[in-house]
């Protein structure tokens, strides 16, 4: 009977799958893509499509791609996808070439999201058969975890958007969950090359070597190891064997040499881009320092841009590092209370970085809400959910008829636009708060379910 189950529930995950590729197809060939590509929410300065095909202009006019101030990206995208914002098919859609790259990068960031989350639900059933838990925790069978990530990944309205738009976030996403997967995977130069390739297109992914270091060192998600002890301690045997693996430095290690070929492979190739324009200090100036210093305040689903369009011009940098600073306390706090989670660690890394970043788009929240599905069993009781739900449908409505009133039709200002922007940063907030909250509640049933306690027992 389990077999049907799972013949019928991967029938119709790649039923998902086809028509979520299908519906993408549909979109790209309506009238000018519906416009999407001149959406705030969909392009930013640094994933913008039409600033892509400007810095490969300028290039192939022998002048530096980040002439102007147009182009804020990395110079190996412009190699490899810049051509394929002046190649055009007749008869067909412009720039369909590029836009089905965006589709690929979607469906195989969907693949390992999935691989990754089998690997986490087999991790999970590990955990829970070495507690002796495995009776009395319920656990989805018809579809797994991995296959629920990665339809809410590839059927999420701002992925499609993100896709359909010509943003560069899809490739951006891909790197993040490669660098997960082969963390997880224990591929060690694959995960060294998404992060180092994460990195290099965003800024804020640096942050992930934390979660990547526990994974490599300790495994994938599990319950806290002292459950594991104090279930042997009431059987009164220690079974090394069943115990979580203690951190091993020999996985870390081999993963920072290899992030170290990496950088310098990648620092290589943009230095030869480069060689003619400024070189690499250039490439730092217009790309890093670009994001740091939050020079273009153009609306977007962020609230930086509000803020320094209103704060005087004495007060800029100090307020420049508040907001920057403010993503660094959150690390080790973090890092220490779901240091035995580390994918779902990098889950509230990518939330917060996408609330606090300077440029933020939807293919942010398509990535994290992506990630989020790794965890339905673990977070089934957290709070809000609908409440997050409608709030995350309501901004999505609300965000462009504000922008309207207030660029097009004159009958709004920019207060409208920036309260969307405000709604949107509180709903990501919610919904961090409350989903660590139902993970730490979690291991609390679990050490419940080992010591006796009753379920509704606090700490």
């Amino acid at each position: 009977m389990e077999k049907v189950k799972k013949k019928i529930g991967s029938f119709s995950f790649w039923n998902w799958v086809t028509a979520s590729i299908i519906f993408r197809l549909i979109l790209i060939y309506f009238p000018k893509n519906l416009n999407l590509s001149s959406r705030p929410e969909v392009s930013t300065p640094l994933t913008s499509f039409r600033r892509l095909a400007e810095g490969y202009w300028l290039k192939q006019s022998f002048m530096s791609p980040y002439a102007g101030s147009m182009y804020h990206g990395s110079p190996l995208l412009l190699s490899l996808l810049g051509p394929l914002t002046i190649n055009r098919i007749e008869g067909q859609p412009n720039h369909l070439l590029y836009s089905l790259v965006s589709v690929i990068a979607d469906v195989v960031s969907a693949m390992l999201i999935r691989a990754t989350g089998q690997n986490l639900r087999l991790a999970y059933l590990r955990s829970l058969e070495s507690l002796d838990l495995v009776k009395q925790i319920e656990v989805s069978e018809f579809l797994f975890s991995g296959d629920i990530a990665a339809l809410i990944y590839l059927c999420n309205p701002f992925t499609i958007v993100a896709c359909v738009g010509l943003s560069t976030s899809p490739i951006e996403n891909m790197a993040v969950i490669l660098c997960l997967y082969g963390a997880c995977s224990r591929l060690i130069p694959l995960a060294a090359f998404g992060w180092v390739i994460a990195t290099h297109l965003s800024l804020y992914s640096a942050i992930l070597i934390i979660p990547v270091i526990f994974l490599l060192g300790c495994g994938p998600d599990s319950p806290p190891r002292k459950l594991f002890l104090q279930r042997h301690q009431q059987k009164e045997v220690l079974n090394q064997s069943k115990l979580p693996p203690r951190f091993s430095w020999g996985p870390v290690i081999h993963f920072a040499f290899w992030a170290f070929l990496w950088s310098v492979y990648v620092l290589v190739l943009c230095g030869i881009s480069l060689k003619q324009f400024g070189g690499l200090w250039e490439m730092f100036k217009s790309t890093y320092g670009f994001i740091l210093t939050v020079e273009d305040l153009s609306p977007n689903i962020g609230v930086l841009w509000y803020f320094f369009a209103e704060v005087f011009e004495f007060f800029r940098n100090f307020f420049l590092i508040v907001f920057h600073v403010n993503i660094l306390f959150m690390i080790l706090p973090l890092a220490i209370r779901l240091r035995h989670r580390p994918c779902y660690l990098a889950f509230v890394y990518v939330a917060i970085c996408s609330m606090l970043k300077s440029y933020p788009s939807v293919g942010d929240s398509a990535l994290y809400l992506g990630l989020l599905g790794w965890f339905v069993n673990e977070l089934a009781d957290m709070q809000f959910s609908l409440f997050l739900f409608c709030g995350y449908v309501g901004v999505s409505l609300l965000s462009p008829v504000m922008h309207n009133l207030w660029i097009w039709r004159g009958t709004g200002n920019a207060n409208f636009y920036f309260a969307t922007a405000m709604v949107y940063a509180c709903l990501q907030i919610v919904l961090v708060v409350e989903g660590v909250s139902a993970m730490l509640n979690h291991d609390r049933k679990l050490r419940n379910l080992i010591t006796g306690k009753p379920q509704d027992a606090k700490s």
